[in-house]
């Protein structure tokens, strides 16, 4: 069995591509069941953020393509999306989920949002049966690697999330946020954290529209805001300062000719978009009215950059325990693979105990009841007492993955190494193309 995972992020790809890829969560389930039943593929979820679109899946072997199916699935050319794609396997695989989980592989490093993303794409992958023990032990032990990261090593100490950066942004437009009239189109979460840091840096009035208005009321009472309905929001959208749009609209529904008529009511003040939704929300050619300023996901990482120097020394920690983890999550599943050779020893074992028992039987038939249950458990102390070292030292070697080891052990006693053989190979052979930088990721990533 292979652990396969591909997608692409904010690193390989701009958000003209990531868009196009984006799955919506009511789509979600459909596709999950599709990828599922694909031949070769046992498990599967999908991460699919403002930031990448990732497809975790337990295959059969490397020749299922994930890349192929996220391609048909979203109507992406394939060869197009291979320019941005990245793939990992086995241990780098569980490399790259456990660094996502725990925010290393974020546009602001150390933000909280990336685990709960996590979360709630393995939840959806349950609900619609597409994971089961292999996908859910590694998740677990990702969030819980997560969890240690940030708990021990204080890289979500002040981070700074998208949305934070966004009022930043904001703030250096105008100079001050005081009295600013701002719009949240869309009530996600990103749009909530938002309307938090506007009012923390003194924005004034708050309105908020949204397609479920009963969504929209919760935010507006949260933040004293007043509810704008949607069929209104043209109308209105030229009474704000800043609008930050966060819909699951697959168009723009924000275009030049919307920005021409808000400049007009507004006789020529600036306004300023913030779009954070993928698919972009405001047309990017709303960039070229004057007095309009229009900012998407891509544009944010600059002004996260600035901010990544004060999190380095965090970084170089949380990176050092997130590679302990996962190489602890590989010595466990390595003495989990081992098993059936370790049976295969305590079996091959007994046989030979209960040939020689039954070989001396003979003499062994003046003795009594009681006589010959202490014989048993003689021998059987004994057998257990030679075992140890044997079974010792196939659990070390599996540990560290020592295949000319295994064999040996296994070959001494005469007992299959079966899929601990398999496994470890497995595992030198991803450690090696790891150390000789072959996977294509690295590299790109590398550059990014």
């Amino acid at each position: 069995m292979t652990l396969a995972l591909i997608g692409v992020n904010h690193k390989t790809a701009p958000i003209a591509v990531r868009e196009k890829v984006a799955i919506r969560r009511d789509d979600l389930a459909d596709v999950l069941r599709a990828l599922a039943g694909r031949p070769g593929v046992t498990e599967c979820m999908i991460v699919s953020t403002c930031n990448r679109v990732e497809i975790l899946a337990a295959v059969e072997g490397p020749e299922v393509s994930l890349g192929a199916f996220l391609a048909e699935s979203t109507g992406v050319d394939a060869r197009e999306l291979a320019e941005h794609l990245f793939e990992y396997h086995d241990k780098e695989a569980v490399n790259h989920l456990f660094r996502m989980a725990a925010s290393l592989d974020s546009m602001v490093v150390g933000e909280p949002q990336i685990l709960g993303q996590v979360k709630e794409a393995f939840a959806a992958a349950r609900e619609a049966g597409t994971v089961a023990g292999q996908l859910g032990h590694l998740l677990q032990c990702a969030f819980a690697a997560a969890k240690k990261a940030r708990s021990e090593t204080g890289i979500g100490a002040n981070s700074v999330s998208i949305a934070s950066v966004a009022v930043e942004m904001a703030r250096k437009i105008f100079g001050s946020l005081e009295g600013r009239t701002v719009f949240l189109v869309g009530a996600g979460k990103m749009t909530v954290l938002a309307a938090r840091h506007l009012l923390q840096q003194g924005a004034g009035k708050i309105l908020v529209c949204n397609r479920t208005r009963e969504r929209a009321e919760r935010i507006a009472e949260e933040f004293d805001g007043k509810v704008v309905p949607f069929e209104q929001l043209y109308e209105t959208a030229s009474e704000a300062d800043i609008v930050i749009s966060s819909t699951g609209a697959q168009e723009a529904i924000f275009r030049k000719e919307h920005g021409q008529a808000f400049l007009h009511k507004r006789r020529n003040r600036p306004m300023f978009f913030i779009d954070i939704a993928v698919p972009r929300d405001v047309d990017p050619k709303m960039n070229d009215l004057d007095g309009i300023f229009v900012y998407d996901i891509d544009d944010l990482q600059q002004v996260a950059a600035s901010h990544m120097e004060q999190r380095s020394r965090q970084a170089v920690d949380a990176e050092s325990l997130i590679a302990a983890e996962v190489e602890r999550f590989h010595q466990r599943q390595r003495t989990v693979n081992v098993a059936p050779a370790i049976v295969a020893l305590q079996k091959r074992a007994e046989e030979i105990r209960q040939g020689e028992m039954a070989r001396m039987h003979g003499k062994l038939a003046s003795l009594s009841a009681e006589q010959l249950a202490a014989v048993e458990a003689l021998t059987r102390g004994l057998v257990n007492k030679f075992l140890h070292p044997p079974m010792q030292a196939l659990k070390q070697a599996a540990r560290e993955a020592d295949e000319v080891r295994l064999v040996a052990v296994c070959e001494e006693w005469h007992v299959p190494a079966g899929q601990a053989l398999e496994d470890a190979a497995a595992s030198l052979s991803s450690n090696e193309k790891s150390a000789e930088g072959k996977n294509n990721v690295g590299g790109r990533e590398a550059q990014g």
